[in-house]
């Protein structure tokens, strides 16, 4: 009986600390909450959803939303994964190289977006001195709308590409030393060695990591907003910024509250899909 009185404790704590808040989320949703009124929202049905769809600039945002999200988790873990494969043998100085991939990640997004913000600054900055010096000339990579969107995406893989990283490096570690002697005797390369030794070991655990990454860059809003706030012209205005400007800049709580269901439901489409691939894909190891 103790276990489950463990786990009732454990179901109860989630439920309080999740739950509540989701459904009362959910309720706001539905009314016309305002943020200077919190208590005096009226029920209006599903009018927020309704105007929501009907309004190009939402619809918009969620393309925007996809794109970086996609963007964001291909580049982290193309680069993850290849730093990881790069730092797994042995050599001279591989605490040193993995002490400086993993720095990113250590870093506060803050100081991380402050420090991409010079970098990519149109009179001043670093990118646009040695595109000069190369004579490619110098672009606005956070004000113009061309580039904002993929100086934002550069920025949050460089962010977050240490978790993939480290979370391969630690899956490599299951590759058996045997089956890279045997590819070697065969006369496989480095690069048919990763693919058909270590990569099928990583499948299952780059499934997983991608999934993570998917849901957290759906919700990544401190890089975003602190290099562009979501401009210019709308051109990185992720569905975070527009929840975080309905309710804090427009005042409108209940639309916002919308825009998050929007968002959770987003997130919880992309899970079964991603669970029914993994799940078909284990299938398929497995024969």
């Amino acid at each position: 009986m103790a276990p489950y009185l463990f786990i009732a404790a454990a179901a109860v704590y989630l439920l309080l600390l999740t739950g509540a808040p989701l459904l009362d989320g959910v309720w706001l949703s539905f009314t016309d909450t305002q943020l200077l009124n919190p208590t005096g929202g009226v029920y209006t049905g599903t009018g927020n959803y309704s105007s929501l769809f009907s309004d190009s600039a939402f619809v918009h945002s969620l393309l925007i939303t996809v794109i970086y999200s996609a963007a964001t988790v291909i580049g982290a873990l193309v680069v993850g994964t290849t730093a990881a494969v790069a730092i797994n043998g042995a050599f001279r100085g591989r605490a040193l190289a993995r002490a400086i991939l993993t720095f990113p990640w250590a870093v506060p997004t803050v100081a991380a977006a402050l420090i991409f913000a010079w970098i990519y600054n149109k009179d001043s900055g670093v990118l646009n001195h040695a595109l000069s010096g190369a004579g490619l000339g110098g672009r606005g990579w956070l004000v113009d709308p061309t580039w904002s969107l993929f100086a934002v995406t550069l920025a949050s893989v460089w962010k977050v590409f240490p978790f993939v990283m480290l979370v391969v490096l630690a899956a490599l570690q299951s590759v058996p030393d045997e089956l890279y002697e045997a590819a070697r005797v065969d006369g496989a390369d480095a690069l048919n060695r990763f693919r058909t030794v270590a990569l099928p070991f990583l499948m299952p655990t780059l499934r997983v990591t991608a999934l993570l990454m998917t849901i957290w860059s759906f919700r990544r809003f401190e890089v975003i907003w602190l290099l562009t706030q979501g401009g210019p012209v709308d051109s990185t205005n992720a569905l975070v910024i527009n929840v975080y400007r309905e309710a804090f800049v427009n005042s409108d709580l209940g639309r916002s509250a919308a825009m998050g269901v929007v968002g959770l439901v987003l997130s919880t489409i992309v899970t079964v899909i991603f669970f029914y691939v993994d799940r078909g894909a284990a299938r398929k190891e497995a024969l």
